[in-house]
């Protein structure tokens, strides 16, 4: 089959940054199923591992986490899924990538995909939206459905993939007051289009713009980005006992200057289900289901921006190119072979 991966941790400038190449088709046991892939989407983990994680000599890692397709085979222990089922899902950062021609994953991280979007349009959705739901309502403990909430959620980077989803899962299911950031024309309108009540510049002093809002206090703050340079201001514009959740790698982080308002700090990451096989891994199922089901009631819509035409290594390159500028706004997808 064919694949995209790299056998070297290289800047993505390097020729051999991402490579194709040809490798064998796996071959489903347990709870696995086999997915012939028809479209990925790449997230900044994916440039993440590529620069930090070197694959053992010898071996090539294929890399992708997002993808849409159609289940080919299953494994003998397989009870939700059977071939010829439409999936989509965000895998395992402790296997193979997505980036391939067929790709193994377990069914308990796998959602069935939105009848209503197209293979492309699917992919852009997995990864981004199980750290928003899970961040929101299991790390915040929101209770979905929308009541009257007279706290607001702070989204720092909401223009981002995670950001996309996180304020029409917020504006849709919740009664908060959603406030984003974004640093350009085209990204604070982005984040008004999908529901923010209002967008700040987090390139600019942070307090003063939230004090003109005329808004309580930060109840909730969501940190999806440059965590290290932004969590001390955003300390001084939350309430007393909030909540602060990150889902980034902050070179410095200090809690203490939370300790004073009793905030509290929550941790979000999606890969920890399956990466431990905890006994609640199928929540990421049951997730995956129920948004596909709000995307086919017309409540969420698709967050992918941009397409990168046929998966092949010069596409995904510059793909990671835009990704690591800093300067994407939703999703990023590729779709065929």
């Amino acid at each position: 089959m064919k694949a995209v991966g790299y056998r070297t941790s290289l800047p993505i400038e390097a020729a051999d940054a991402l490579i194709d190449f040809e490798t064998a088709t796996p071959e489903p046991g347990g709870r696995d199923i086999r997915v012939a892939v028809k479209a990925v989407s790449v997230n900044p983990v994916d440039t993440k591992v590529r620069r930090r994680a070197a694959p053992r000599e010898g071996e090539t890692r294929i890399l992708g986490f997002d993808a849409a397709g159609i289940v080919d085979a299953v494994g003998s222990e397989v009870t939700l899924f059977k071939p010829g089922d439409e999936v989509f899902y965000a895998g395992s950062i402790l296997r193979q990538g997505t980036n391939s021609e067929f790709h193994l994953v377990d069914e308990r991280i796998v959602g069935r995909k939105p009848a209503t979007l197209s293979f492309a349009q699917a992919a852009a959705l997995p990864l981004t939206s199980i750290t928003a739901w899970e961040l929101l309502f299991d790390r915040f403990d929101i209770a979905p459905g929308k009541r009257f909430d007279p706290r607001t959620l702070l989204i720092i980077g909401g223009a981002g993939g995670v950001g996309s989803i996180l304020i029409q899962l917020a504006r849709r299911l919740t009664g908060l007051t959603i406030v984003a950031t974004a640093s350009r024309p085209p990204s604070r309108q982005w984040c008004l289009d999908l529901g923010a009540h209002a967008v700040i510049d987090h390139a600019q002093p942070i307090k003063p713009q939230f004090e003109t809002l005329g808004l309580p206090a930060v109840a909730l703050v969501a940190s999806l980005t440059a965590t290290d340079q932004h969590y001390k201001a955003l300390a001084e514009v939350m309430a007393p006992q909030g909540k602060f959740g990150l889902i980034d790698d902050p070179a410095e982080f200090s809690i203490a200057v939370f300790k004073a308002k009793a905030i509290s700090i929550h941790w979000e990451a999606m890969f920890a289900r399956p990466s431990f096989q905890t006994a609640d891994m199928i929540a990421q199922h049951h997730l995956l289901n129920d948004v596909a089901d709000l995307i086919d009631a017309g409540v969420l819509r698709t967050t992918l921006e941009q397409s990168f035409g046929t998966i092949n290594a010069a596409n995904l390159k510059r793909a990671h190119v835009l990704i690591e500028s800093g300067k994407s706004r939703g999703k990023i997808v590729l779709e065929g072979w």
